[in-house]
């Protein structure tokens, strides 16, 4: 791919990514003033500050993961709490893991109170260094979905975890995923029965959907 086509490839797949992950906790910008906010830098009327942080973060955390991914550096607690800072800077203080309890709205799944949930984070971060020969794939999906499970921060888990999980398959050499704001309702049912069932199934046709190539806008 030339090198042109190549950046405009990235700079699309930025903007739509942007506009689902932050859509489907509840951002209203739509596709085309993502696009304004991110390309041009101009404020949108009618939309709050938080949701115009929201867009603007969303691309600076990318641009972190990308970097962090062209050093060659694995996936590690402080990458993590550095991308979850980068999501929320302007917003509240990110990269602090919560010291109260969370509900998810309208979930079965109720997160760990502070004292488990840090205990269940090492966990993850243990876990995630001894995974090495795990398909990527599905590693990049168990990723996501445990995260989501401990709900480690406040707020902005699920678009910390989406990025995770891109981190993830683009270390692995995959193409990043953008999760349709349009399957949101799938999205969360499939989150759901892994943290309350422990069920892999959905997560596991999940990614036979990444391995057949849909990898830019499931």
């Amino acid at each position: 791919m030339e090198r042109n086509a190549l950046r405009s490839f990235e700079q699309d797949f930025l903007i739509e990514y942007t506009h689902n992950s932050t859509a489907i906790e509840g951002n209203t910008l739509t596709l085309l003033q993502t696009k304004v906010v991110l390309e041009d830098g101009i404020s949108v009327g009618g939309k709050t500050l938080r949701e115009i942080y929201e867009v603007v973060n969303h691309g600076k955390a990318f641009a972190y993961v990308q970097k962090c991914i062209s050093e060659g550096r694995p996936l590690t607690e402080n990458i993590v709490k550095d991308v979850h800072a980068l999501l929320m800077e302007n917003i509240l203080d990110g990269g602090i893991y919560r010291s109260v309890e969370v509900r998810i709205s309208g979930a079965k799944h109720k997160p760990p109170a502070p004292s488990e949930m840090y205990y269940q984070v090492k966990e993850f971060y243990r876990a995630l260094a001894a995974e090495h020969g795990m398909n990527p794939i599905e590693l990049a999906a168990r990723t996501h979905a445990e995260f989501v499970k401990i709900h480690p921060f406040v707020d902005g888990n699920g678009r910390t975890s989406r990025m995770l999980m891109n981190y993830q398959l683009m270390a692995a050499g995959f193409l990043p995923v953008s999760i349709a704001k349009e399957k949101r309702l799938e999205y969360f049912e499939t989150l759901e029965a892994y943290a309350v069932d422990g069920d892999l199934t959905r997560l596991q046709r999940w990614s036979l959907r990444w391995k057949s190539g849909v990898l830019t806008n499931i």
